[in-house]
């Protein structure tokens, strides 16, 4: 009798935590979704007709100035192999004080932080404001509450799903530059092939119209129906609530007419970064107790596991996924972290790779990113993405680049230097090395596991090929064979002669 009991209270028990796990399950659609995405067959990529017989080095396409800032652009529009990657970027350089107002795009967004510190915000839909002042005499009305705020450092990188609308500030005393990534590419955009910013607040009307050059050029050099040119060239109107009636407005907010019209800016002149005339006040973490983590962290007092535990709110930051829910899932990642490289070569430089195993935000946004230092001559092994487009920034140096096609043909052969964009299609053999000054940079794939196979060095292709089979495909002896195999022992990063001969190209 006392055996039915337990089991019965067993069953019970059982029943009841999968009753919780199914309701736990239901309150995050994001991950649901990835798994049945997973398990269909994947939705292709926006296919164009690709012309990559000649990549180049790419600049800037344009730039707009505003109040307390510069935005720079590498418009999809503008130049075939972004076309064929599917992937734009712009450089945002944010003064003190400035805010780049909010925005959401059609796909998926990474930046990543090239110096300076700041705020950065993103509004999930449907979560709490989890954010909010402490006051016992306040009102739940009058008391100030927010989503989720972060703080963003240089080396950071930071990702947001398509559709969720984002913002940054710079608390900093020096400029805070960053360049960002739109997968326009991706299965989560169901509009064409454009990057579009949807802006909630400001009057971006010289970004707008710049813009919107960019796209009827292309649409005139491709050739399309006039109905298409035709509706783009309607003017700019400014942010999304510029195209609503004023009492509509009104009477969506609650509010009366005067404020309702203020939220369509159409005197604004201030562009998409303006100056917050005194500091933003924001509910965030105090900076003090992260500044006595570091101290602590310095002086010894825990190891370099409990720091990052700390430094994540108590959560470790090398996580499996399934404790992050849709409200909660973790944006931000350091990949600067030398300690956190995945290759190292302490004669040549690091590669580091962030992917849906160590950000899961990536699983879902299906994009990877990769961090690469090289010191003086080193050189990265020659190589090609599995299963990915690469679009690398260049941060800081230069390098020269060799990109070689499916013809044997050298498709890109130069100096790339900093500030500069360049594209690796899928599959393309590509070799780097760097200049007397190094050579860093920061790489978006368009796969959430992007897969890299070195062509050199000890776990390259050919290392893997048998000794007769190369004698034979390239007409040397087993001996060279076993040479070519064996004589490079680094792995994909390789120190030079050159690194300390110096070196000319």
């Amino acid at each position: 009798m006392a055996s039915s009991a337990s089991l019965l209270c067993f069953s019970l028990l059982s029943l009841f935590l999968l009753q919780s796990c199914v309701a736990q399950i239901e309150q995050m659609p994001l991950f649901r979704s990835g798994h049945d995405q997973q398990q269909r067959k994947q939705q292709q990529r926006w296919q164009t007709d690709c012309r990559l017989d000649r990549l180049n080095a790419l600049q800037p396409s344009r730039r707009v100035q505003s109040e307390a800032g510069v935005s720079e652009y590498w418009d999809l529009e503008s130049d075939n192999q972004l076309q064929c990657a599917g992937v734009s970027a712009v450089r945002h350089t944010i003064q003190n004080r400035g805010l780049l107002l909010p925005f959401f795009s059609n796909a998926p967004v990474i930046f990543y932080v090239i110096q300076g510190r700041g705020f950065h915000g993103a509004v999930i839909p449907g979560c709490p404001e989890t954010f909010e002042e402490s006051g016992f005499q306040q009102s739940q009305r009058s008391q100030e509450q927010h989503q989720k705020v972060r703080e963003i450092c240089e080396g950071d990188i930071v990702a947001a799903p398509a559709g969720v609308a984002q913002w940054v500030y710079n608390n900093g005393d020096s400029p805070l530059v960053l360049v960002s990534f739109t997968d326009v590419g991706n299965q989560a955009n169901q509009l064409d092939l454009n990057t579009r910013r949807f802006h909630i607040g400001g009057n971006p009307l010289k970004d707008q119209r710049s813009e919107q050059e960019m796209r009827q050029q292309s649409q005139s050099q491709s050739r399309r129906r006039r109905s298409e040119s035709a509706s783009e060239r309607r003017n700019p109107n400014g942010n999304i609530f510029s195209g609503f009636d004023v009492g509509l407005l009104a009477e969506s907010f609650k509010i009366d007419n005067k404020l309702a019209s203020r939220l369509q800016n159409q005197n604004d002149r201030r562009e998409r970064i303006v100056r917050v005339r005194e500091d933003l006040h924001i509910v965030s973490p105090g900076r003090i107790q992260e500044e006595e983590r570091r101290h602590e962290y310095r002086r010894g007092s825990y190891d370099e596991e409990e720091y990052r535990r700390r430094s994540n709110g108590g959560e470790y930051m090398m996580t499996n996924g399934l404790e992050e829910t849709f409200c909660t899932l973790r944006m931000r990642h350091n990949i600067d972290r030398p300690s956190q490289a995945d290759i190292f070569n302490p004669r040549g430089g690091r590669v580091t790779t962030v992917n849906n195993f160590n950000l899961p935000i990536l699983r879902f946004l299906r994009l990877t990113a990769e961090r690469g230092v090289l010191y003086k001559n080193a050189m990265m092994a020659p190589h090609f993405n599995l299963n990915s487009h690469s679009v690398f920034y260049v941060t800081r140096g230069s390098g020269r680049c060799q990109i070689v096609d499916d013809f044997g043909r050298t498709v890109f052969d130069g100096e790339v230097q900093e500030g500069q964009l360049l594209v690796v299609p899928q599959n393309y053999a590509v070799a780097k090395q760097a200049s007397n000054r190094g050579f860093e940079w920061i790489a978006i794939k368009t796969n959430d596991n992007a897969m890299r196979n070195p062509l050199a060095g000890r776990i390259s292709a050919i290392r893997a090929l048998p000794e007769d089979l190369l004698s034979n495909a390239f007409r040397i002896s087993r001996e060279q064979a076993r040479n070519l195999k064996n004589n490079r022992e680094e792995v994909t990063v390789f120190s030079t002669q050159s690194s300390q001969q110096g070196r000319k190209y």
